[in-house]
């Protein structure tokens, strides 16, 4: 009977990651109930075949506490030199009528956010940290609401 639940384990294994055939590297860190401004994800990366290009992507997971359309992310990419390159981006986070974007049946909602193709050579660092603002005022939002994990991954463009 154990080696049959071993077996049955095993299949269910293979199963789901041969869905994903384009991830090299897919990993989420929580935030707890809301992401403070001073707090930066960081993700070790693993050295990568530095022949090919990949898509990077930062996935979040969010509930319907949070409060705005849209989100700004501070994303940078260090390098193996100590160089780091630095992006600030804005992705859409809800649609029109207010309901929050992204997939997932319940009030979680997943969103695979496209942030760049890029080659790598060596080992490399990203830190992602939240940049909301209020409309009209300069203090960044202390605690954003909603977002529960932030997540990188890293997919062949094969």
């Amino acid at each position: 009977m154990r080696i049959k639940n071993s077996g049955i384990l095993l299949l269910a294994a293979v199963l789901l990651f041969s869905c994903d055939k384009k991830r090299v590297f897919d990993e989420y860190k929580s935030v707890g109930s809301a992401w403070h401004k001073d707090s930066i994800v960081t993700f070790d990366l693993p050295v990568l075949d530095s022949t090919k290009m990949y898509n990077l992507f930062v996935n979040l997971r969010a509930n319907n506490n949070y409060p705005f359309n849209n989100l700004f992310l501070i994303v940078s990419l260090e390098t193996p030199n100590g160089y780091t390159k630095v992006d600030t981006l804005e992705y859409q986070m809800a649609n029109p009528d207010g309901s929050l974007m992204g997939n997932g049946f319940t009030d979680i909602k997943e969103s695979k956010l496209f942030y760049k193709d890029a080659k790598f050579r060596g080992h490399y660092k990203v830190h992602i940290k939240q940049a909301v603002r209020e409309s009209g005022k300069i203090p960044g939002v202390q605690e954003l609401d909603g977002i529960t994990d932030v997540g990188f991954r890293i997919e062949d463009k094969d």
